[in-house]
């Protein structure tokens, strides 16, 4: 297992993957029961799972202390659901260019989102925790919205990565310095962009007939057994390492190793990240499900859910309500984050919310001139 290391800093959650956007049609309505042609399940149902499981984490966190169980289910998750999300980020990036549209599509999806709930968690935290004197900085990205920048200037690399030779050797050797590189500090969460960088080149990479690999039926049996020791070990690894190694933002040195530790760490969590992410994949179903249509939604879920895990701590429920940490304390708040976030996946969320999420904002970009003359020809 890895190095044992002093208990670092811990923020309430750890960091998530945001949503992957497909590029298809709109998300369907509430009408519709099913996503509209042109969407394919399998991703929808992977993102719906994941966000379900981020949502679960989030709910773990603060019973870890006292729960050896909640730590390993908490450890286990976080092995393999970011990664999960970032490599169906990269697998539909992979059409990326610096086209006109992709690039306003950049804008109004990521960064403009970003902008948006990086600020609204700030005046959140300001009023929720009692602390007026929280900045408004949009190059330190605080709690969920890290991914947001990630994802951004990933894209924004997409075309370097389509022409080397060698590109997830390539990610994975720049993941590993920024492991051992204390230098790099905090701002825009670059420690998270580039360690977590290997998983968004490696779905850049991937194909369709890939997917299908992991979902044969020998898969999906290995993968059974894969999880229980998975979660034998991570019983055994509670009281032993810290958890921030999921994490991915900090350096080696920083979470009190050496940097040799960093680089071990580094390659075997990547390993163990990709086998883990390999069977969860195996079992999302690939047909059309009752939650299919929540996966276009998992964008809203993930960034909305964030002011209920904040709050919950922010309000001291985990402390005032000492049943939580029961047994039956930690099925029900389990229950209650999985309800909280599919009801934010939902249809009426994603119209009450898409000025935020996905503004049209076409008054900030200029008019394709050859659009707008066709257009005179024919008026």
């Amino acid at each position: 297992m890895s190095p044992a290391a002093p208990t670092p800093r811990r923020e309430l959650s750890p960091p998530m993957e945001a949503p992957a956007a497909q590029d298809t049609p709109a998300p369907a309505t509430a009408s519709e029961p099913a996503p509209r042609a042109g969407r394919d399940a399998f991703f929808d149902n992977a993102k719906y799972l994941a966000i379900v499981l981020v949502a679960m984490g989030h709910a773990w966190e603060p019973l870890t202390d006292g729960s050896r169980a909640a730590e390993a289910l908490y450890m286990t998750v976080y092995t393999f659901h970011m990664p999960a999300f970032i490599i169906i980020s990269g697998y539909f990036s992979r059409s990326f260019d610096m086209r006109k549209d992709r690039l306003q599509r950049l804008i109004t999806g990521v960064a403009v989102p970003y902008v948006i709930f990086e600020t609204a968690y700030a005046f959140f935290k300001r009023w929720a925790d009692n602390d007026p004197g929280h900045p408004i900085s949009l190059l330190d990205p605080w709690f969920l919205t890290w991914f947001l920048v990630a994802l951004f200037i990933w894209r924004l690399t997409t075309p370097l990565w389509k022409i080397v030779r060698w590109p997830i050797p390539l990610a994975v050797v720049i993941a590993v310095l920024a492991s051992v590189s204390p230098e790099i500090g905090d701002d825009l969460d670059l420690q998270r962009v580039l360690q977590f960088l290997p998983f968004f080149v490696l779905g850049l990479n991937l194909r369709p007939e890939h997917f299908r690999m992991v979902q044969r039926r020998s898969v999906r049996i290995a993968s059974v057994p894969i999880f229980a020791a998975a979660l034998v070990m991570a019983y055994w690894a509670a009281p032993r390492m810290s958890s921030a190694w999921f994490y991915h933002r900090d350096s080696a040195q920083e979470l009190g190793t050496t940097w040799w530790a960093g680089v071990i760490m580094t390659l075997a969590l990547f390993g163990c990240s990709l086998v883990m992410t390999a069977c969860f994949y195996s079992w999302v179903p690939r047909r059309t499900m009752w939650f299919t249509v929540l996966g276009a939604g998992t964008l809203y879920g993930y960034l909305l859910h964030g002011f209920l895990a904040k709050g919950s701590r922010f309000w001291g429920w985990f402390d005032d309500y000492k049943w939580l940490h029961s047994p039956l304390g930690e099925i029900a708040v389990t229950v209650i984050a999985a309800v909280v976030v599919t009801a934010l996946c939902t249809p009426p969320v994603q119209r009450a919310f898409r000025w935020a999420m996905e503004p049209k904002m076409a008054w900030a970009f200029k008019k394709d001139p050859a659009v707008t003359a066709r257009a005179r020809a024919g008026a």
